[in-house]
């Protein structure tokens, strides 16, 4: 028989997040998985530094959601070509884990977002116990043991509940991807499970990620300047 995937109500919002505030579901799923409810995740309402300023501070990473479409693959392939070339630098402390199954997306960022600055969020159980049981895996084996984690399922099936969404399955096609930018080390890293490993984005500091982040979302968005879907969310301490 097969087992139901623990990770599908984040999911619904890549083929319906119209019907949700993607702050809220956020929330929702992580509170329930530990993280400290001192933090929230909250909507960017846009990228330039006026707004930007209006964001709860600080701000300890980014999770960005945008439409696959020709030019950005294009665009990402081309990237990988580069660092394939010219390699890259990436800390042995960023947390990095792989997205095996369909549409996980929105699991695999949230998670990366959260694993990333968890000396920060104050993580309690169960997502205490999950770093802790995955540190010292591969990113392939964080995937398996992320799909048949327990402690996920129960926070998806409360969630699911409260959220009453229902998310696609793993052989659905959505267009719609997530991502998370995190610092670590003095860098900025986007962390897209389905690649082979973290893209480092170049230099920040805890005080100018937020803008160097936004700059990162802004170089997605310019591959196609005419779609509108593009949603990005901050990971914040509350006031």
């Amino acid at each position: 028989m097969h087992q139901r995937s623990p990770l599908k109500f984040v999911e619904a919002i890549c083929v319906s997040y119209e019907i949700f505030c993607l702050d809220d579901i956020f929330q929702l799923y992580m509170y329930k998985l530990g993280m400290s409810k001192a933090w929230m995740f909250t909507d960017v309402f846009g990228l330039d530094p006026d707004l930007l300023a209006m964001l709860p501070q600080p701000v300890v990473a980014l999770i960005l959601l945008f439409p696959e479409t020709e030019n950005i693959k294009k665009a990402d392939r081309e990237r990988l070509i580069a660092i394939e070339r010219d390699g890259q630098t990436v800390s042995p402390n960023v947390y990095f884990l792989k997205q095996t199954i369909g549409n996980a997306c929105g699991t695999v960022g949230l998670l990366h977002a959260v694993l990333n600055v968890q000396e920060q969020v104050n993580l309690e159980s169960p997502l205490k116990e999950f770093a802790e049981k995955t540190k010292a895996l591969s990113p392939d084996e964080r995937a398996t043991y992320m799909e048949s984690d327990k402690s996920l399922s129960v926070a998806h099936e409360e969630s699911a509940q409260e959220g009453q969404t229902e998310a696609p399955s793993a052989e659905d096609h959505v267009n719609n991807h997530f991502i998370a930018l995190i610092n670590k080390d003095g860098c900025i890293y986007e962390m897209d499970g389905r690649k082979e490993f973290p893209i480092n984005h170049g230099a920040t500091t805890a005080d100018t990620f937020l803008n160097d982040a936004a700059k990162v979302c802004q170089e997605f968005m310019k591959h196609d300047p005419n779609e509108v879907r593009f949603t990005v969310v901050a990971l914040a301490k509350k006031d």
